[in-house]
């Protein structure tokens, strides 16, 4: 049975993949959720009063009914994932981590802090890529969350578990972090990229399951792009918060900055060729915009399609149009609650115009 949703992201991250994740997590009640990466990224949910800023745990956490999933390719840092755990009062029994999950420790975040990869491509040096050179080189000090006494209660066969879930009807979703952008094989951008792959075919790899198995892949896309602080390599059409602030008509400065470093963001004019880019690698079936609100102030908190300025909806329809893939999903503020699920009107108006065509017939 295709049960398997991915979520990934078609720019430089913090496109929004924690707010849609969490948003189906709840909204189609979601069995699994497992997540990839590591934590030089963070997931942001907004939701019903609350903020979740998570690097290690799924963001289907604020389902209590969704098992938690951390992906055999993914590397953990121990210490902040117990930080997570007790944030979120989440049960052990929620959790579980594949026995091959990687470990990095202060040791790495130091030996990175250490190099000048801040400076160079803009790194979070969260340990991330000296771990995973660690895991590729078989360093005798890397080790695997079957190796730390303290994630015993948490371990599992999260590739079984899965598949398993799978023959029993159950659903998915595949957590994916950062974005196309950022792929450390497919980016036009190295070496100002992240320390692995960040497509579909990736995350599906992290986490042990075939492509066959996939129902969807909803890919992400912000209408601002952002990148991290400083040198973090190039963005075309570049602008200032400011400016933005200006074309929005938003009442007051909008600024975003990333949750690992708490640094301001950069920020750039849309770039319709790099999300073409990230539309043939990944074969998105439905994409996910966020940020109408950047678009103009007047689409804040709309939740109706109709509503949205007719200006925005033809800057919709002109994206659909170019990357042929229908945007199910428009954000109009960073809250869950800030969201337009256009899923149910798309396939009632799609039946209609079938009806009306067997009518003709």
């Amino acid at each position: 049975m295709k049960n398997i949703t991915v979520i990934i992201g078609g720019q430089f991250g913090g496109e929004g993949k924690g707010k849609i994740t969490s948003y189906l997590a709840v909204r189609n009640n979601v069995d699994y959720v497992v997540r990839c990466g590591g934590p030089n990224s963070g997931h942001t949910v907004d939701y019903k009063g609350e903020r979740f800023i998570l690097r290690l745990l799924p963001v289907g956490v604020i389902n209590p009914k969704t098992r938690l999933l951390i992906a055999a390719g993914a590397i953990i840092n121990p210490e902040l994932l117990f930080e997570e755990i007790k944030f979120c009062n989440l049960e052990p029994s929620r959790l579980g981590i594949d026995y091959n999950t990687g470990i990095i420790s202060e040791k790495e975040i130091l030996e990175e802090k250490g190099s000048s990869l801040r400076e160079r491509i803009g790194s979070t040096l969260s340990g991330m890529g000296r771990g995973v050179a660690k895991r590729v080189l078989r360093d005798k000090d890397f080790k695997q969350a079957k190796d730390i006494p303290e994630l015993r209660q948490f371990l599992t066969n999260v590739s079984e578990e899965i598949n398993s879930g799978l023959e029993h009807d159950k659903s998915v979703l595949v957590e994916g972090t950062q974005g196309f952008g950022l792929s450390l094989y497919h980016s036009p951008y190295y070496p100002y990229t992240t320390s692995r792959d960040t497509t579909a075919g990736a995350f599906l790899s992290e986490v042990g399951i075939s492509p066959l198995a996939v129902k969807d892949v909803i890919m992400v896309i912000r209408t601002f792009p952002i990148r991290v602080g400083g040198n973090s390599g190039p963005l075309a059409n570049e602008i200032s918060w400011e400016e933005l602030q200006r074309r929005s008509g938003y009442p007051h400065l909008i600024q975003e900055f990333t949750s690992v470093t708490k640094r301001l963001r950069r920020v750039a004019k849309f770039d319709l060729e790099l999300v073409k880019k990230a539309v043939v690698i990944n074969k998105p079936t439905q994409v996910a915009l966020l940020g109408t609100d950047y678009l103009d102030y007047r689409n804040k908190s709309l939740s109706n399609y109709q509503d949205l300025i007719k200006e925005t909806q033809e800057f919709i329809e002109y994206i659909e149009q170019e990357i042929k893939i229908k945007i199910m999903f428009i954000g109009t503020g960073p809250t869950n609650e800030e969201l337009i699920d256009r899923r149910d009107a798309i396939k009632y108006r799609d039946y209609k115009a079938i009806e009306k065509i067997n009518i003709l017939r």
